[in-house]
């Protein structure tokens, strides 16, 4: 059963020698659960420069795996203590990168729930930024007519 969802993001992205840059965002999406996880998506916007892209997280308690499909094509496997590869594509090009998560909380049920992800992104095997990623899920007061 899919389940439009109130998604609260607050992003933090530190690169070396550069102030924090947070962004705040709050969406509606759909939440549902395929097997033993839970399946959370959102259609990007142009406060996240990314208009056009559908994200889509596939969340269990000891993995998250982030998808993005449209004007930005990507897919990162986040699992605490682990490195994981990547290919990063954007409309200036592609290239492979390593994610590796610091710390993964991903406490998420039928009616929404709390990630955290804090992960450090690797190009040509050198830390290029450090990324926290926290989402809240809340049910949306909303009649279910939001259209994707």
């Amino acid at each position: 059963m899919e389940k439009l969802v109130v998604i609260s993001i607050k992003g933090i992205q530190e690169f070396d020698k550069t102030e924090p840059d947070v962004t705040e965002l709050v969406t509606q999406g759909w939440l549902s659960q395929e097997g033993p996880y839970y399946v959370l998506s959102y259609q990007e916007s142009e406060v996240t420069g990314m208009e056009g892209t559908q994200t889509t997280f596939h969340i269990t308690p000891e993995q998250v795996t982030l998808m993005r499909e449209g004007g930005f094509n990507s897919q990162m496997v986040f699992e605490e203590g682990r490195r994981h590869l990547s290919m990063y594509n954007t409309p200036f090009g592609s290239m492979a990168i390593g994610v590796h998560t610091r710390h993964l909380l991903a406490d998420m049920g039928e009616d929404g729930g709390n990630m955290e992800i804090d992960y450090a992104i690797e190009i040509d095997h050198s830390i290029a930024g450090r990324n926290v990623f926290q989402i809240n899920v809340k049910p949306s007061e909303s009649d279910g007519s939001l259209k994707q």
